[in-house]
């Protein structure tokens, strides 16, 4: 948290305002709407400086502490009056322009009578193979090397989300900016987890100085969630293992580092980079940021590797930068250092990898000579500020380039964990009922089991651990009355309750800790849910157990697929991740797009869904929609809903549809989205979740 003191300047009145910025900017103008009674949407911020605008990305730590608040409606005014000469006539252009436009077509729907066949054959033929495309893809049913695969990009894609950057790290004592000043030496805290290198920043503001140990423990980093590419591919590179999948961290020589597994998809190592969130991209270093290559290198649990070839097109270059040792060398040293990991070896696992590392070196020489080098467009470096890239030369060409995609593969969703967590509330909420609570004091039980999982939260990765004070009349009531009523919602994070020496009662770690991280934050949003639920239920009683206090047979595990989506930050299976911050993006879904959910070999009946509002960018809300069923995979399709003119009045606001169409079991389920608030402001549409709820059988 970064509390921050503004001066904001209106109509001769100057406001202050105090701010936490990682609220975000949208909250910081609603807080100014409150004060000022412009709406937010109207808002325009100057900053200190006179003569730049503040905008949604800027970052709030960073601008002046004195700005300029102006209402674009009163902008507005002052311009109409400077233009009102030019009015009348521009209408009267416009109709002009209209009429030319409607007797150009009539004119030529009369051509068309004269050349255009009555006959349909030809059209036909044009679309029908396209539909039995359409159904081929309905009956799609991804093997378990596929549905590996696409984990594999979406822990790709969460990890870009969940790791913090550091470009320099904002002051431990007032959260302000601070600028390097110098190395430091390590102490035993930090030597401990590999913090060989300490940079040292002093603030800018109250000259505090702040330490950014390098850590290169992966487990540390885990707790931290924070670095550069070296901090970013060594943690990514932990998960990929403990997920199963055989990784290898790559070592760039010109100072970068990142990411490859094994896909037996592809049945050949996939490149990934964490920093960027880009996977399968190899020449993306010297095409997109213009990196002059010279070794990389793949190190491995069974051996080391010189993969150079790989990332580059240009081997003739790259050798004459390649001086540090001959070649013969280079080989003759990995062949040493791979001997040694290899001890202990079978013989018949030695063949296996001496097999394969014949085959990797015959595919790398195979892509080397590919022909879609030309054709490759990558974009510059996106992690760093802008100053660093470019002081680095890794800025690229473009920096508008993207890797965005208006298309997207199927996707395998893995949200077991959010459907047991939002099972698991039940028994809390219904316990509130059986000990005859109040509203107020269920809230207050809410808050604070809340408290205990932002500590477990905050605490470290492998040794998650909190205990619950009972020495106040509230703890105690908690721990003996309502604690029991939290089991099933401490199984489903993997967590246990026992009794500690002192007598207190701790909450620890009873299985794998990676779970335990996955579902922390939906039960935090699932429990910001139920105390905002809470707080506007009228009466509270066994009728209000049920949506949206209640969220029980949430449907989940099966497979997505989308008319189109945002890489790497709006991929479709975000919908249905539980995350509030997380959100599927549609580049193009403004005036229609569509979202399919495919359950898995099961026939469901849908009851009720909820949708989500994102985080930003009201007018991309969807406003009109229809819910579609269907029972034979997504051949065919029966109509469950239809919702239009909707609107969602503020971000991560939650809206609940129950189903009317009785007895209509499915195993897809379609949203055909038709239009978002504003298609004239924005040609994307995105949502923040999607949930749908069956039957209970």
């Amino acid at each position: 948290m970064v509390a921050r003191k503004f001066i904001v300047s209106h109509n001769d009145s100057d406001f202050h305002v105090d701010y936490d910025t990682d609220d975000g900017f949208e909250v910081f103008k609603f807080q100014l709407f409150s004060l000022t009674n412009i709406p937010p949407d109207e808002q325009k911020i100057i900053g200190g400086d006179g003569d730049r605008a503040v905008s949604d990305d800027s970052d709030l730590i960073t601008i002046s502490e004195k700005l300029l608040l102006v209402s674009l409606s009163e902008e507005g005014e002052e311009k109409l009056g400077n233009s009102g000469a030019t009015c009348s006539s521009g209408i009267a252009q416009s109709d002009e322009e209209l009429a030319r436009m409607l007797q150009a077509e009539e004119e030529a729907l009369m051509f068309q009578q004269y050349i255009a066949s009555d006959n349909g054959a030809e059209m036909k033929r044009k679309i029908r193979p396209y539909v039995e495309q359409v159904l081929m893809e309905g009956n799609f049913k991804p093997s378990k090397t596929e549905q590996d695969h696409a984990f594999l990009l979406q822990l790709l894609f969460w990890f870009k989300q969940s790791f913090r950057w550091v470009n320099a790290p904002p002051c431990d004592s007032c959260g302000n900016q601070t600028i390097s000043y110098g190395m430091g030496s390590p102490l035993p805290s930090e030597a401990l987890f590999g913090g060989s290198r300490v940079e040292l920043y002093r603030c800018n503001s109250c000259s505090t100085i702040t330490r950014f140990p390098r850590y290169n423990d992966p487990l540390k980093l885990v707790e931290t969630r924070k670095g550069r590419c070296g901090e970013w591919a060594n943690c990514f590179t932990l998960y990929c293992r403990a997920f199963g999948y055989e990784s290898r961290l790559i070592l760039d020589f010109t100072d970068h580092v990142w990411t490859e597994c094994f896909s037996h998809c592809f049945g050949r190592w996939m490149h990934l980079d964490p920093c960027e969130a880009i996977f399968d991209n190899p020449l993306l270093y010297e095409k997109g940021w213009n990196k002059k290559l010279n070794y990389i290198i793949a190190i491995a649990k069974d051996g080391v590797y010189d993969v150079t070839k790989r990332y580059t097109r240009k081997w003739h270059e790259v050798l004459s930068r390649r001086n540090i040792t001959t070649e013969a060398e280079l080989s003759a040293v990995l062949a040493i250092i791979t001997k040694d990991c290899r001890k202990g070896f079978t013989s018949q696992v030695l063949s296996t990898l001496e097999e394969r590392d014949r085959n990797e070196m015959e595919a790398i020489e195979r892509e080397y000579h590919s022909k879609d080098y030309a054709s490759t467009l990558l974009p510059g470096r996106q992690s760093g500020d802008k100053e660093w890239r470019i002081s680095r030369s890794e800025f690229g060409s473009d920096d508008n380039s993207s890797l965005s995609s208006s298309s997207c593969p199927v996707r395998m969703c893995i949200d077991e964990h959010v459907t047991r967590v939002y099972n698991a509330l039940y028994p809390v909420l219904y316990s509130f009922i059986l000990n005859s609570l109040s509203k107020s004091r269920a809230v207050e039980i809410l808050k604070m089991f809340k408290r205990i999982v932002v500590e477990l939260r905050d605490s470290p990765f492998r040794m998650r651990k909190t205990s619950i004070k009972s020495d106040s009349s509230s703890g105690k009531f908690f721990v003996d009355q309502m604690l029991p009523s939290f089991g099933e919602l401490l199984e489903a994070l993997s967590l246990k309750s026992e009794l500690g020496t002192d007598g207190r009662v701790e909450i620890c770690l009873a299985g794998d800790p990676v779970k335990t991280s996955l579902a922390l934050p939906v039960v935090l949003d699932g429990l910001d849910d139920a105390i905002h639920n809470f707080s506007n239920c009228e009466n509270f009683g066994k009728d209000s157990l049920s949506l949206p206090l209640v969220k029980l047979n949430r449907i989940c595990s099966g497979f997505v697929l989308a008319s189109g989506e945002e890489l790497p930050f709006g991929i479709a299976t975000s919908a249905f991740d539980g995350i509030q911050k997380s959100k599927w993006e549609e580049p193009n879904g403004a005036r229609g797009c569509w979202i399919i959910y495919k359950v898995n070999n099961k026939m469901q009946e849908l009851v009720a869904y909820e949708l989500m509002s994102a985080n930003d960018a009201p007018e991309r809300d969807p406003m009109d929609w229809v819910v579609e069923g269907s029972n034979d995979g997504g051949s065919s399709w029966r109509v469950l809903d239809e919702q239009f003119s909707q609107r969602f009045e503020t971000r991560f606001q939650r809206k609940t549809f129950k189903i009317n169409s009785v007895g209509l079991s499915s195993n897809a389920f379609r949203f055909r989205f038709l239009k978002v608030r504003d298609v004239e402001a924005t040609s994307r549409l995105q949502l923040g979740s999607i949930d749908l709820y069956a039957r209970s059988s």
